[in-house]
């Protein structure tokens, strides 16, 4: 028994050694390659300016989606002040 024993407690010092070994190469090496990552990239381009306002929507197309927000509002959709206000909005620009 005492053999035994002795045989379990050697394994687990050896697991726990070589997990405590490859934790650490593991975070060393991904610490490396961090600093690769970070040399290697360049800086990112600055963002795209804002577009411009969009151009101004003809009678057509307002009328089109004004025909829209009442259907939607029709099926429940849309409440009623949710569809005043974006009635308001589409007429207002």
């Amino acid at each position: 028994m005492p053999g035994l024993l002795r045989g379990v407690a050697r394994t687990a010092v050896v697991a726990g050694t070589a997990t405590a070994v490859s934790n650490r190469v593991s975070r060393r090496q991904a610490g490396r390659w961090a600093q690769q990552d970070m040399a290697a990239e360049p800086a990112p381009p600055p963002p795209p300016p804002a577009p411009a306002a969009p151009a101004a929507t003809s009678m057509d197309e307002k009328l089109a989606q004004l025909q829209q927000l009442g259907q939607l509002r029709d099926q429940g959709v849309l409440t009623e002040e949710e569809f005043a206000a974006q009635k308001q909005r589409l007429l207002a620009g």
